[in-house]
C-alpha cells in the first residue's frame, strides 16, 4: 500500500475560530491605501476563510485555526506580496477580542461618547507607567488592562494633541487603534463568523 501525502489542516479541520485583523495606517490621512478586496485576498492567501472587512480601514474579520499563532504575520506577508510594501498587523482571536471589549475601564465614557473612546492594540504589551505620565497634563485619560491601552478623547479625538507617534513613543512599542463603535462591530461579525 502506497502511503498517502498529508494534507495540512484546513481552519474546518482544526478547531476554527474567529480573528479579528488590524492593520496600522491604512487609508487614513493620505497614509498607504489598501482595498477591501486587497485585504480579503491576502486573508485567503495567508489561509483563513470567510474573510469579510468592515469599514474599509484596515479592519478583517476572518475565520483560522484557533491555535494559529502566525495569523498577523502572514496576512502581513501576503499584503506585502502583493502590494510591495510592509504593513503592521495585529490578530486577535474573537475570544481575545471580547474579551478587550469586556475589560472596558471607561463605561461611563463607553456610554456617553463610545467614538471618543479608542482601543490601541500591539503585538506586545505597553508601559502603562510612560502613558500614564504622558497624559499627567491632558485631558484625555488612559487606563491599560491585559498589555491593551484604552484611552478616552474626552475633548474628542480630532481635537486632541496626543499623536499616533506620542502614544507609541511612550508605549515603548506601535499600536493600532479601533474607536469603541468599531470594536464592538469587529467582535459582532466574529461571532456571526463562527
Amino acid at each position: 500500500m502506497t502511503p498517502q501525502p498529508s494534507t495540512p489542516p484546513t481552519p474546518a479541520d482544526d478547531h476554527p475560530t474567529a480573528w479579528v485583523v488590524l492593520l496600522r495606517g491604512v487609508n487614513v490621512g493620505g497614509s498607504r491605501r489598501v482595498t477591501s478586496a486587497d485585504l480579503r485576498e491576502a486573508a485567503a492567501t495567508a489561509g483563513l476563510a470567510d474573510a469579510r472587512t468592515y469599514a474599509n480601514s484596515g479592519n478583517l474579520v476572518a475565520v483560522g485555526a484557533t491555535d494559529d499563532g502566525d495569523v498577523a504575520g502572514r496576512v502581513a506577508a501576503a499584503l506585502a506580496d502583493r502590494l510591495d510594501g510592509d504593513l503592521r498587523v495585529v490578530a486577535l482571536t474573537a475570544e481575545r477580542a471580547a474579551a478587550v471589549l469586556a475589560a472596558d475601564p471607561f463605561p461611563d465614557s463607553v456610554a456617553d461618547h463610545p467614538s471618543h473612546v479608542q482601543v490601541h492594540v500591539s503585538p506586545e504589551p505597553v508601559d502603562a507607567d510612560a502613558l500614564a505620565r504622558l497624559v499627567e497634563d491632558r485631558p484625555e485619560r488612559v487606563a491599560v488592562v491585559d498589555g491593551v491601552l484604552y484611552v478616552d478623547y474626552v475633548v474628542g479625538i480630532g481635537r486632541s494633541k496626543l499623536t499616533p507617534a506620542l502614544v507609541d513613543g511612550a508605549a515603548g512599542t506601535w499600536t493600532t487603534a479601533r474607536n469603541w463603535n468599531t470594536l464592538t462591530k469587529l467582535v459582532a461579525m466574529a461571532r456571526e463568523a463562527t
